[in-house]
């Protein structure tokens, strides 16, 4: 992959509470590592507003040249699930959701924090994205998701874009980025 093809990363901060506000961080990053721009927008810790969050925020980063969206696993902000089908069509390139432990699924742990409608909206979102596939990256295993394009150009990427470790740099970046705009932004430790 050439050095200057450009992935963002979004990533969640940690630590808030049911009803919160969760900071997502948009993080452009070259294939060569070189960080390009940040956006931030928030959503509701145990809400639905995750992919119209992560869709405004790659509105206001404005980037054409930006290539892959590369999100940290599926539900961000306790269990506010990214809709991939629906973020892929709305910004119109490929959507990479990677993942970094081994895990059964979520839904029975949507079954026990949620019920009636708020449960079966999850569950309607969560049975839509595409099935996690184990990807060796580094000598260290992520779990990939990929809408937007096939399974070997979504290996390349995560790949391209992980010079060491098995996170992407987008999404480490992203990752530090929402952490400390969080807590600038609302005092947490």
């Amino acid at each position: 992959m050439k050095s200057g093809v450009r992935a963002v990363g979004v990533a969640a901060s940690d630590g808030a509470t049911a009803g919160d506000p969760s900071v997502l961080c948009g993080a452009v990053v070259r294939a060569d590592r070189v960080v390009d721009g940040f956006a931030f927008e928030t959503c509701t810790v145990g809400g639905t507003d995750a992919t119209s969050a992560v869709a405004s925020l790659l509105t206001t980063l404005d980037r054409e040249d930006v290539r892959y969206v590369l999100v940290s696993g599926v539900a961000p902000a306790w269990f506010n699930l990214v809709d991939l089908d629906r973020l892929a069509t709305t910004v119109d390139r490929p959507v990479l959701s990677v993942s970094f432990e081994e895990s059964s699924g979520l839904e029975p742990a949507l079954r026990e924090a949620f019920e009636g409608v708020a449960l079966e909206r999850r569950l309607a979102t969560y049975r839509r994205l595409p099935p996690r596939r184990r990807v060796v990256v580094n000598d260290e295993t992520v779990f990939l998701r990929g809408v937007g394009c096939d399974d070997a150009e979504a290996t390349e990427v995560v790949r391209a874009f992980t010079p060491e470790g098995g996170r992407p740099e987008p999404l480490r970046v992203a990752r530090l980025a929402a952490r400390g705009a969080r807590r600038w932004r609302l005092g947490d430790d």
